[in-house]
C-alpha cells in the first residue's frame, strides 16, 4: 500500500535504519513469548500516572474568601438529584441503563442544568448546559484527566497489557498522546490517507449493489449500520496497519467476523457491568461476557500488530533499508520508535474501535435523516455534482467547495454525538461552578446528548437542520448560539485523536454515495430511535433503498 503515504522514504540511510530494526526486532523476539499468553508486563508494574500540571494562572478559579463582596459559595452537599436508589430504580426498573441520554434530558428539566447522582460511594456532578461545559473545559491542565475507566483497567490488569490512549492519565498519556498526533491529527497528514479511504469506499460500493441486487425490490440494504461497520473497519485497519482484512467480502474471515461480533457484545456488556456490584460478577453472565469479547478484540489487534512486524522484516531481508518506502501508521510509529512493543499493543486495539464506532454509527444516521428531508438530500446531491461530476472520485480538496457536505455531518454529530457523555476530573484545586465551590478531585460528568439538544443554543433542537451550520446573515438568529454547544470530538488536548481521519472518511463516503443514489426509507421502516451503549447506536436496523440516479 505505497499510495497510503507515498513519496518519501522510510529511512535516512542504511546504518541508522538497520539499527532501528535490529533493536525493534530483540524487543519483538522478547516479547513473542508472552503477548498472546500472560501479557505484556508482570501484574503491578505498571507505573501509576503522575498528578496533572497546575492550572495556568488566567485559568484558575477563585477559592472563597477572595473579594470583601464575594457572596457565599455553595457547596455540593447542596445540589439537587436523584438518590441512590431512586437512581437504580431508573436504571434498571424503567429501563434507562440502555437510555442514559434520555435519563439525563429527564434530570435536568427537573433539577436544572447541575445535579448530583450517587453510585456506591462515588457522587458526580452532572453538567447539562454549554456555559457550564465550557468552565469546567476551559480549566483543563496540561494532563487532563477524565473517567476513571475501571473495567477497561481491569481487563488490562488481569491480561498483564499496558494502558492503552484511552485509560492512561498524566505524563504517561501525554507521552502516548504525543507520540499518536504524528501523522494523524494535522488535516494535511489526514489527507495523505485519501486514496487509500477512496480505494476502500470504491470496494463497499461494489459490495453495497452487491447486496441491493440480492434484496427483493433490487434496491433495498436491510442493514445500513452493520455494512457501514464493515467499511468502518477495512478502512482503519487499511489505514493503521496497511492491509486489507476482508470485510467487504461476500464471505468475511472468521477472525474478523468475530472481532465485529466482539465489539457490539463488549460494548452492550459493558453497560451492565458498569453498575452491577462485584459481588454478582459469578452469579450473572454479563462480567465474562465482558471480559471474553476484551480478549478477542485483543487478539484480533495482537495479530494485525505481528503481521505487520513480520511483513517489515521481510521487505528489509529482501531489499534493504533502501527499499522499503513510508507507509501506514504503524509502520512509521515503530520504525521511529515512538512506541515501545506494549504501548502498541495496548493503544492499537483501542484505535480500532475509537475508527469504527465514530463514522459508522454518524454515517447510519446521516443518511437516515436524509432520507427523511429529500429536498435537503437534493440540494447536496447538486452541490456534490456541482463540485465533483458524475464518474469523478472527489479529493481532499473538493470539499472545501462543499459546505452544505460539512454541515449535514455537523448537524447529524449534534443530534448523534458519538459519545453522549464524557467527564472531566480536576485534582488540582477546588472547583468553582456557577456560584458552587467543588473539593479536588470532582467527577464533572459532561451530557453532550443533552446540551447539543437546548433549545436556547440550537432553535429547534430535534428537527435536522444542516443549514444551520452555514454562514448567515448578521441579524439571522436561527444558528448556533454558543461554541460549546455541540463538541462532539471533545476539547483541547485531549480531543479525539482521529478526528481529522474521520471527516474525511465520512466526507468521502457521503459525497460518493450521494452523487450516485438517491437514498429513501424502505417500505415500513417507521422511527428510529438512539439506544446508548457506552457509545449512541440505532435502536433497531435502519432499512434504505439506494435508487440508482441517471
Amino acid at each position: 500500500m505505497g499510495r497510503v503515504v507515498s513519496g518519501s522514504k522510510l529511512l535516512a540511510s542504511q546504518t541508522r535504519s538497520m539499527a532501528v530494526l535490529s533493536r525493534m526486532r530483540l524487543r519483538w523476539a522478547l516479547l513473542d513469548t508472552r503477548v498472546m499468553g500472560h501479557g505484556l508486563c508482570p501484574q503491578g508494574a505498571r507505573a501509576k500516572a503522575a498528578i496533572p500540571a497546575a492550572l495556568r494562572d488566567h485559568e484558575s478559579t477563585e477559592g472563597p474568601g477572595t473579594g470583601q463582596d464575594r457572596p457565599r459559595l455553595r457547596s455540593l452537599a447542596e445540589l439537587p438529584g436523584p438518590g441512590t436508589l431512586r437512581f437504580l430504580f431508573q436504571l434498571f426498573l424503567r429501563g434507562y441503563v440502555l437510555h442514559l441520554h434520555e435519563l439525563q434530558a429527564l434530570n435536568k428539566a427537573k433539577y436544572g442544568p447541575m445535579w448530583t447522582t450517587t453510585f456506591g460511594t462515588r457522587t458526580n456532578v452532572n453538567l447539562a448546559s454549554a456555559p457550564l461545559l465550557e468552565q469546567v473545559m476551559r480549566q483543563e491542565g496540561k494532563y487532563p484527566i477524565r473517567d476513571s475507566m475501571e473495567q477497561w483497567k481491569e481487563h488490562r490488569d488481569h491480561k498483564g497489557l499496558s494502558y492503552g490512549i484511552f485509560i492512561t492519565q498524566g505524563q504517561q498519556w501525554y507521552h502516548l498522546r504525543h507520540s499518536l498526533n504524528q501523522r494523524m491529527l494535522k488535516p494535511a497528514e489526514a489527507a495523505l490517507y485519501t486514496d487509500a479511504l477512496n480505494e476502500v469506499i470504491s470496494d463497499f460500493i461494489a459490495r453495497l449493489d452487491q447486496v441491493r441486487t440480492e434484496s427483493a425490490s433490487g434496491d433495498q440494504v436491510p442493514d445500513v449500520a452493520h455494512l457501514l461497520y464493515h467499511l468502518a473497519l477495512e478502512a482503519i485497519c487499511y489505514i493503521l496497519f496497511e492491509k486489507r482484512v476482508g470485510c467487504l467480502e461476500p464471505s468475511i474471515p472468521e477472525d474478523t467476523a468475530t472481532f465485529i461480533r466482539s465489539v457490539g457484545l463488549m460494548f452492550k456488556n459493558s453497560v451492565y457491568v458498569t453498575f452491577l456490584p462485584k459481588w454478582s460478577r459469578p452469579l450473572l453472565p454479563f462480567w465474562k461476557r465482558y471480559m471474553n469479547n476484551w480478549d478477542n478484540i485483543f487478539s484480533f489487534g495482537e495479530k494485525m500488530i505481528h503481521q505487520k512486524v513480520q511483513e517489515i522484516e521481510a521487505q528489509l531481508q529482501a531489499a534493504g533499508p533502501d527499499g522499503v518506502q513510508v507507509s501506514g501508521y504503524l509502520h512509521f510509529l515503530l520504525t521511529k520508535e515512538l512506541l515501545s512493543p506494549q504501548e502498541t499493543v495496548g493503544t492499537f486495539p483501542e484505535l480500532i474501535l475509537a475508527g469504527v464506532d465514530t463514522t459508522s454509527n454518524t454515517l447510519t444516521w446521516a443518511l437516515y435523516h436524509l432520507s427523511k428531508n429529500p429536498e435537503i438530500q437534493e440540494a447536496l446531491h447538486k452541490e456534490v455534482t456541482g463540485v465533483v461530476p458524475f464518474g469523478k472520485v472527489p479529493q481532499n480538496k473538493d470539499f472545501a467547495h462543499m459546505p452544505l457536505l460539512k454541515a449535514v455531518i455537523k448537524e447529524t454529530l449534534r443530534l448523534y454525538p458519538v459519545v453522549p457523555t464524557n467527564s472531566r476530573i480536576i485534582t488540582e484545586k477546588e472547583t468553582e461552578i456557577n456560584g458552587f465551590l467543588f473539593p479536588k478531585n470532582t467527577q464533572f460528568v459532561l451530557c453532550h446528548y443533552v446540551v447539543s439538544r437546548d433549545p436556547s443554543v440550537f432553535p429547534e433542537p430535534e428537527s435536522f437542520q444542516p443549514h444551520r451550520w452555514l454562514r448567515k446573515r448578521e441579524d439571522d438568529n436561527s444558528g448556533i448560539q454558543h461554541p460549546f454547544g455541540s463538541v462532539p470530538f471533545g476539547y483541547g488536548v485531549r480531543s479525539c485523536l482521529g478526528r481529522r481521519i474521520a471527516e474525511l472518511e465520512m466526507q468521502l463516503l457521503l459525497s460518493r454515495l450521494i452523487q450516485k443514489y438517491e437514498v429513501v426509507l424502505s417500505p415500513g421502516m417507521g422511527e428510529v430511535k438512539s439506544v446508548s451503549r457506552i457509545v449512541l447506536v440505532p435502536s433497531k436496523k435502519v432499512s434504505l433503498r439506494f435508487l440508482q440516479r441517471q
